[in-house]
C-alpha cells in the first residue's frame, strides 16, 4: 500500500509561518514597553497620511522635510497642550490631596447629609469605607507618575517612527498589501473600517471631552463652584468613562453642595450635568462625530475597557478598533470563503406569488 506524503511545500510553509509568528511574539515581548508609541505612530500617520501624499505627490513638497512640518505640528498642536494640562493638573490634584482637613470635613458633611436620604443613606460612608478609598486611590500614583514618564519617551518613539512611516510610506503600503492574502475588495474594506474608527476616536474622543469640559466650567463657575476651571478639566476628561462619563464628577459635586446647604447650586449643578453637559454627547455624535465614523456604542464602551486595560491611553483608540475588526473579519470571511449569503436571504424573504 502507497503512503502519501505530505507536499513538501506545504511543510516549507508552515514552518515558515510559525517561525515567523515566534518573531514576531519574540519582538512584542521584548519592545512591549515602547508599543504605545508605535500604535501612536500609527493613528498620526492615518490622520496625516491623505494631507502627506497631496503635498509630496501632487506638489512635489521634499519628503523628508514635509514630514519633519507634520511633525511640528503634533508637537504645536498636541505634545504641547498635552503637558500643559499635566503641568496645571498634577499641581492642583496634588494639592488638594495634600489638604486632609478639608477632605475630612466634607467627607462628615457629606455623611450627616446622607444619613437620612432613601438610597443615600444606604452607601456605605463609614471611616473605613473612606480609609480604604484613599488607600486605593493612593496605591495608583506611583503608576501614575511612571505612566507620565513612559508617556514622554514614547511620545519620542512616536515622531521618530512616523517620520520613517511617512517618508517610505508608500513602500510600507506596498509590502503590507502584498503580504495580506485577501483579495482587493477585502483589502479595500480592511482598510476603510481601520481609516473611520482611527479617526472617529483620535479626532472624536478629544472633540468630545474639550467641549463637555468647556461646557461644565461655564456650568461650574455659574452656580459658584470653588475650583471651577480644575473640575471642569476633570469632568472633560471624565467622558471616557465607560458608562457614566462625566456623571463620575458632577453628581458627586453636586450632591457635596447639596450638603454644604446651598441647595439652589446643588440641584443646579446636577440638573446642568444632566441637561447640558451629557447632551453634548448625543449632539456631537449625531453631527460632527457623524461624518468622521458611524461607531456603535456598545463597540466603543467595551472597546474603551479592553484598550485601557491593553494599551493604556492609545486604548482609547485601539480598543474599539480591535474590537470592531472582529465584524470586519467575519466580513471578510464573507467574501473570501462565504457561500451561503444569496441562499439564506432567498429563504427568508421568499418573493412573493400571486
Amino acid at each position: 500500500m502507497r503512503i502519501k506524503q505530505i507536499n513538501n511545500n506545504s511543510i516549507n510553509q508552515i514552518m515558515l509561518i510559525l517561525i515567523i509568528i515566534l518573531i514576531c511574539i519574540l519582538i512584542f515581548k521584548n519592545l512591549y514597553y515602547y508599543l504605545p508609541g508605535f500604535l501612536g505612530a500609527i493613528t498620526l500617520y492615518v490622520l496625516y497620511r491623505n494631507s502627506y501624499f497631496k503635498l509630496t505627490e501632487k506638489r512635489r513638497w521634499n519628503k523628508p522635510l514635509t514630514s519633519l512640518l507634520f511633525i511640528l505640528i503634533s508637537i504645536v498642536f498636541i505634545v504641547l497642550p498635552i503637558w500643559a494640562l499635566v503641568d496645571y493638573l498634577v499641581p492642583q490634584i496634588t494639592s488638594f490631596l495634600n489638604n486632609t482637613d478639608k477632605i475630612v470635613s466634607q467627607f462628615n458633611m457629606l455623611k450627616e447629609y446622607m444619613a437620612d436620604k432613601p438610597f443615600l443613606k444606604d452607601i456605605d460612608m463609614s471611616d473605613q469605607a473612606l480609609l480604604s478609598t484613599l488607600q486605593g486611590f493612593t496605591k495608583y500614583v506611583p503608576t501614575v507618575l511612571n505612566s507620565v514618564a513612559e508617556v514622554m519617551v514614547n511620545i519620542l518613539v512616536t515622531l521618530f517612527v512616523l517620520y520613517f512611516m511617512q517618508v517610505y510610506g508608500r513602500q510600507m503600503e506596498g509590502y503590507i498589501a502584498r503580504g495580506i492574502p485577501f483579495s482587493p475588495k477585502s483589502k479595500q474594506e480592511l482598510w476603510k473600517e481601520f481609516d473611520s474608527m482611527v479617526r472617529s476616536n483620535a479626532i472624536g474622543i478629544p472633540i468630545l471631552g474639550f467641549f463637555q469640559g468647556l461646557v461644565a466650567v461655564v456650568g461650574y463657575w455659574i452656580f459658584g463652584v470653588e475650583n471651577f476651571i480644575l473640575l471642569g478639566m476633570l469632568t472633560g476628561i471624565a467622558s471616557i468613562v465607560p458608562v457614566l462619563g462625566t456623571m463620575t464628577i458632577y453628581v458627586p459635586l453636586g450632591v457635596i453642595t447639596l450638603a454644604g446647604g446651598e441647595t439652589g447650586n446643588g440641584i443646579g449643578i446636577l440638573l446642568y450635568g444632566l441637561l447640558l453637559i451629557g447632551s453634548i454627547d448625543n449632539i456631537l455624535r449625531f453631527t460632527i462625530l457623524k461624518t468622521l465614523g458611524n461607531v456603535p456604542p456598545l463597540i466603543t464602551v467595551f472597546g474603551v475597557l479592553l484598550g485601557l486595560k491593553m494599551f493604556g491611553m492609545l486604548g482609547l483608540i485601539f480598543g474599539p478598533l480591535i474590537l470592531s475588526s472582529v465584524g470586519v473579519l467575519i466580513k471578510v470571511y464573507s467574501n473570501e470563503y462565504g457561500k451561503g449569503d444569496s441562499i439564506i436571504l432567498s429563504s427568508e424573504f421568499p418573493e412573493k406569488r400571486e
